[in-house]
């Protein structure tokens, strides 16, 4: 049975995007040093899994990325969760946070590059869910494999943790106070108890809390777990 890692950037007020869904706040606080920590987590799933608004975002983005999470993004296998049915990709559906990331690079002089033959079926081939969500997830954590890592979307992680099934949170918090948006950790049928295993601090100020899920055996696979 592999287990379920979450990885979210979110404020210092507990929000992972603005009122409309900016992350414009995110890129100005992810130095070298705090993206290598997310490719780390990457590198170390086998599958990544995220909600349909979340997959048009990243298909439309990575495959012509050159940035550091392009390779694992792409390489890595995908599978979409959507109540709404899903007919693949469609750059028509994007979010805010795709042109704010592109955006954000073309004021570093980093422009996109061609979209690789690998990478684009890599997307097309993503695994599609549109049953009960806890379901799924249970069927994806009894199969053989690496870790699965969940991307968000709020609204697919506020589901995501009411299921009761992620075993790591992985939070990069930005020195960032949004005063309002999107936030995850809402509604929540009872309280969540963690434990925190890790703090790192990167030097543009941002700063990543690993906590596991208060379940027997967390704590013990995360001790014997290889270090990144």
């Amino acid at each position: 049975m592999r287990k379920l890692m979450m990885k979210m950037s979110i404020s210092v007020d507990g929000f992972v995007g603005a009122a409309n869904g900016e992350i414009d706040w995110i890129f100005k606080t992810t130095d070298e040093e705090a993206t290598a920590w997310i490719v780390g987590l990457c590198r170390e799933s086998g599958l990544h899994i995220m909600g349909s608004k979340t997959f048009h975002d990243m298909a439309s983005y990575w495959p012509t990325s050159t940035e550091a999470f392009a390779a694992p993004m792409n390489e890595i296998p995908k599978a979409v969760f959507t109540k709404k049915g899903f007919k693949g990709f469609d750059p028509a559906h994007t979010t805010t946070a795709v042109e704010n990331a592109r955006q954000y690079n073309a004021a570093r002089g980093i422009l996109p590059g061609a979209a690789s033959s690998p990478a684009a079926v890599s997307w097309a081939e993503a695994r599609v869910f549109d049953g009960d969500l806890a379901e799924g997830i249970r069927q994806l954590k009894a199969e053989q494999g690496k870790p699965i890592l969940a991307h968000g979307g709020a609204g697919f992680m506020r589901s995501l943790i009411g299921t009761g099934l992620i075993d790591e949170y992985h939070l990069l918090v930005h020195p960032a106070a949004l005063g309002g948006g999107m936030p995850i950790f809402t509604g929540l049928a009872r309280p969540l108890d963690l434990k925190l295993m890790d703090v790192k601090r990167f030097p543009a100020g941002a700063v990543a809390h690993t906590y596991l899920a208060a379940v027997v055996g967390n704590v013990e696979n995360w001790l014997q777990r290889p270090k990144l």
